[in-house]
């Protein structure tokens, strides 16, 4: 009996924390891998073909293709059928290896006149946007029974490469002559090399419905759009996330954006919680702005950052991080105030509670690196929030990415 007794004790001692080592073992599995093949992650479309000029397909829909959302989406706007073929072409900020690819929500419209792409093939350079090629992944697409679901793709080849080449071809189910083309999302998986942080966010820009300019200060900018709104934003690799509001009428926006080889701009843009849409332009140095004389307003009081990064599902600040915060340092000693809030939110993958906690941990090491920096730790406070107040749409990758955030309160 005392034997058996010391034994139950002994479960009793060691089973809450092997059920929390389970449960963390849980969450980590249950976590997301990064989508390298995703405008969030700083992949550009450089490139479309095929049939696409004869389809309608643009840019527009090359950038649909990646944004990091896995709903279908109209592929051509103008019929195509059985035969049609359209290639995109990404440009990735590093060299990128793909260990595993796969396409989500392969479903049908319920429409003769609509069906989703059969054939898929991806491809991977690392010389140029024109190849050589060689093929990566490959697949015939058949119908998903269920929503949520996702066709993986046997990765061929795991070597390194800094551009990849999508090719959709025909459809599932061609009923008709004239069929419209679907498509949801290309999602990759696997390793990429540290990116540098891009100092190219400095210009003008204009296009259909783009009048921007930028100036950059390390991994800060600031700038101007549409004539009455004024941005601020960070940088983290080749990606700019910014939030805006229009002077007038104070309606906010937000923007994920990240520069082509030739300066051109692309990327998406919120306007008061709307869906996103394709924000591109060109470089256009002789365009009339309304802050030309505007000096970067270093990070302080009141700002909004994204480039404040972290390991995986940690609280461990990266080393990329350390020019922000050197900049926040410096921007929060110009303009001392009484007391300074470090405010924590994330995303809405995983529990509620787990993400509160989570960014209440990150909150509280950008204070230890304020202090660290020589900011008076009596005036700190740290404040976790989760995924409470989202800034963009948790629907897409884009709108997660502007989710998980630092901002600073002070009064």
């Amino acid at each position: 009996m005392p034997q058996r007794s010391a034994r139950t004790e002994l479960r009793r001692l060691l089973l809450p924390p092997l059920l929390a080592a389970q449960a963390a073992a849980a969450h980590a599995q249950a976590q997301p891998q990064i989508d390298y093949l995703s405008l969030a992650q700083g992949a550009v479309p450089v490139g479309v073909g095929g049939d696409a000029k004869a389809l309608g397909v643009s840019m527009e829909q090359a950038l649909l293709a990646i944004d990091g959302d896995p709903r279908t989406f109209v592929l051509t706007p103008r019929p195509g059928g059985a035969q049609s073929r359209i290639t995109f072409v990404y440009r990735l900020p590093a060299a990128t290896t793909f260990k595993a690819f796969s396409i989500p929500s392969v479903l049908e419209t319920p429409s003769p006149a609509q069906t989703f792409v059969r054939k898929v093939e991806i491809a991977g350079a690392d010389s140029s946007a024109e190849g050589p090629f060689r093929v990566l992944a490959e697949a015939a697409l058949s119908t998903h029974a269920a929503k949520g679901q996702a066709t993986s793709l046997a990765v061929a080849a795991e070597i390194p490469v800094r551009w990849v080449r999508l090719t959709l071809e025909g459809g599932i189910d061609v009923q008709r002559d004239k069929t419209f083309l679907e498509f949801s999302e290309l999602v990759g998986h696997g390793t990429q090399q540290a990116v540098p942080l891009s100092q190219g966010f400095r210009g003008k820009w204009k296009g259909r419905g783009v009048l921007l300019e930028l100036m950059q200060q390390g991994a800060v900018v600031s700038g101007c759009y549409d004539r009455e709104g004024d941005l601020e934003g960070t940088v983290s690799g080749n990606v700019l996330r910014a939030t805006g509001r229009d002077r007038k009428d104070k309606v906010p926006s937000v923007f994920v954006l990240a520069l082509g080889d030739d300066g051109a701009i692309s990327g998406v843009r919120s306007t008061n919680g709307a869906p996103f849409r394709l924000y591109a332009g060109d470089a256009a140095p002789g365009a009339v702005t309304q802050c030309a004389v505007r000096a970067v307003r270093p990070p302080g009081c009141g700002s909004v950052l994204h480039g404040v990064s972290f390991d995986f599902d940690s609280a461990t600040l990266r080393p990329e991080s350390d020019l922000l915060l050197d900049a926040l340092a410096s921007g929060l000693k110009a303009a001392p105030a009484s007391a300074i809030v470090v405010i924590g939110h994330t995303s809405s993958e995983g529990a509620d509670a787990y993400n509160e906690q989570l960014s209440q941990r990150r909150a509280e090491a950008v204070v230890a690196a304020l202090v660290a920096r020589g900011i008076p730790r009596a005036g700190l406070s740290a404040q976790g929030l989760g995924e409470k107040q989202p800034i963009a749409d948790n629907a897409t990758e884009a709108g997660r990415s502007l989710n998980r955030r630092v901002e600073i309160a002070c009064r």
